[in-house]
């Protein structure tokens, strides 16, 4: 959490190609045509996605990173080949990960994430 909206959208902007990991759990089994198509990138009306990085976890959960940050993005992604997203949870965005935390809580950086993504967003 942070109080400087210059950092947040350095972080968060498509423009920025940070990576963003999920974790998402859909309605019907995961096909591998689905995790082809989904890695090529989806066009989404009048924009096609980045192609992304998703791996299979089981079948109806699957990990996907992207380096783009649309609205609704992954939602949408899925909807275009008719899965819906029953569970979506951001794990990792460039080096820090969610780790242990629950809903509610937080933590501090560590210095070393700190000073690397002063690094990452220069």
């Amino acid at each position: 959490m942070t109080n400087d909206g210059d950092v947040v959208n350095r972080i968060l902007r498509s423009d920025n190609n940070n990576d963003k990991e999920y974790i998402v759990h859909v309605n019907k089994k995961i096909s591998t045509d689905f995790l082809v198509r989904m890695r090529k990138g989806v066009q989404l009306k009048n924009i096609l996605t980045k192609s992304c990085e998703i791996k299979k976890i089981n079948n109806y959960s699957f990990k996907i990173i992207l380096t783009q940050g649309l609205n609704r993005q992954i939602r949408k992604m899925c909807r275009h080949f008719d899965y819906k997203v029953k569970f979506l949870k951001r794990i990792r965005i460039i080096d820090i990960s969610l780790g242990n935390l629950r809903v509610g809580q937080f933590r501090n950086f560590t210095q070393p994430e700190l000073n690397n993504l002063l690094v990452k967003l220069n």
